[in-house]
């Protein structure tokens, strides 16, 4: 292989691709979960029996770590969903199997030579059809997106985009960003966080931004519907066979939030920009103004050149998985200065169109005489934005006996 050092080094002594054995699947929309034509770097012929179109869009699907080595159920419908919004395009699905199903540690070290696999893949279309990298889009998931960036580095030209997918944690956490995703692989990086629960040394999905842009639904740790409860739930119907799949529940998430964008282009999912999640759980990062918002998944738009901060946003636990945010605020009038924490209300809200909606809701800290605010999610766009009426109901004595009717005002964007 002529690919051997990352960042540019690059050593070309003989274009051998023999040493290659990463397979490059080209998928067709009508069958997206079979392997029916592979294009093999140094074969041209195999570039035109597969019916590769010189002139559009490519998407390479990485996949991660498997403990089956075989394909996961969300390559096909990726595959699918790509096709689906980008009909003339290339969807092309890179197979490392045989050395993705190893020791995790073992195939983590593998992720250098199946990322030098695809980048002398991708410099030989250039080079050989004159392809254009502004037209290429990498998608990795889990140890795939760590694949696609060492790829990315190594690619004559820059490529166009990366898309990481909760990239792997695990031995790259704390990783020089030449042995991982970083900002630097592609003219730009966007990236979805969906499980970096617990210590950065133990998080399935690496914690630290690695691209342009990094998004981190619900927080980045356990999404919704993939709770204990819901585990056990699903075990008791459908056996243990399925808790490989309920363990990577968060994990896959960030594919099935990207297929949403995908299919979805009417509902596009907003996430905003936070210094923390806590901050963001207050409802206080609601704005738009000076790029501090954008499209989560394939709409995304590029704001520059340097890495911005940190995007938040809620989801609900299946698909459509867009949801409104609203800042609600409350202020309580006394005449003592009390703080209370953890105390539970409920809020009810009249809309103008007489639709109403309860929140229960508890608050960490609230006082007397200071507007308390925090962060409430609906599915509904709904008109009660600028209520007609609010009750506010304390469920608990904690200024004074349970009663309704104390401030409260709404905002949404």
């Amino acid at each position: 292989m002529f690919l051997t050092e990352k960042k540019g080094n690059i050593i070309e002594n003989e274009k051998d691709f023999s040493g290659i054995e990463s397979k490059f699947s080209l998928r067709i929309p009508e069958k997206p979960d079979e392997d029916i034509c592979h294009l093999v770097p140094g074969q041209e012929t195999s570039v035109t029996d597969c019916n590769f179109n010189h002139t559009s869009k490519t998407f390479v699907v990485i996949h991660g770590w498997t403990v089956t080595g075989m394909y996961e159920s969300w390559v096909p419908k990726l595959v699918k969903a790509l096709y689906n919004r980008e009909p003339d395009s290339n969807v092309i699905v890179l197979n490392w199997l045989a050395r993705a199903s190893l020791h995790y540690t073992t195939s983590a070290y593998f992720t250098k030579e199946v990322g030098e696999d695809l980048a002398a893949f991708v410099d030989w279309m250039e080079e050989q059809f004159s392809y254009s990298l502004d037209n290429v889009h990498l998608l990795g998931y889990s140890l795939g997106a760590h694949v696609a960036g060492i790829a990315g580095s190594l690619t004559s030209r820059k490529i166009n985009r990366i898309t990481g997918l909760d990239p792997a944690g695990p031995l790259f956490e704390y990783a020089e960003a030449s042995r991982r995703l970083s900002p630097d692989d592609a003219v730009f990086v966007d990236v979805l966080h969906t499980f970096i629960r617990g210590s950065p040394d133990r998080s399935i999905g690496i914690q630290q931004p690695v691209g342009h842009i990094d998004i981190y639904p619900n927080g980045g740790g356990f999404q919704p519907g993939c709770n204990l409860a819901e585990a056990l739930r699903l075990i008791a119907q459908k056996g243990f066979q399925e808790s490989d799949q309920l363990i990577k529940c968060s994990h896959e998430r960030s594919i099935h939030l990207f297929i949403d964008s995908l299919l979805y282009e009417e509902k596009p999912i907003m996430a905003y920009r936070c210094n923390s999640k806590e901050t963001f759980e207050r409802g206080l990062c609601l704005s738009c103004r000076k790029n501090r918002c954008n499209n989560l998944g394939y709409e995304v738009k590029r704001v520059g050149n340097k890495r911005i901060s940190k995007m938040y946003l809620k989801t609900r636990a299946y698909a459509p998985y867009k949801v409104f945010h609203f800042q609600v605020k409350v202020h309580f009038f006394g005449k003592l200065n009390i703080t209370k924490r953890n105390e539970p209300f409920l809020i009810s809200f009249y809309g103008t169109k007489k639709e109403s909606e309860e929140i229960p809701f508890v608050m960490p800290e609230i006082s007397t005489n200071k507007t308390s605010s925090f962060l409430h999610t609906s599915s509904q766009n709904q008109s009660w934005r600028n209520p007609e009426k609010v009750d506010v109901l304390l469920t608990e004595w904690i200024f004074f006996p349970p009663k309704r009717g104390r401030s409260c005002r709404i905002s949404e964007m």
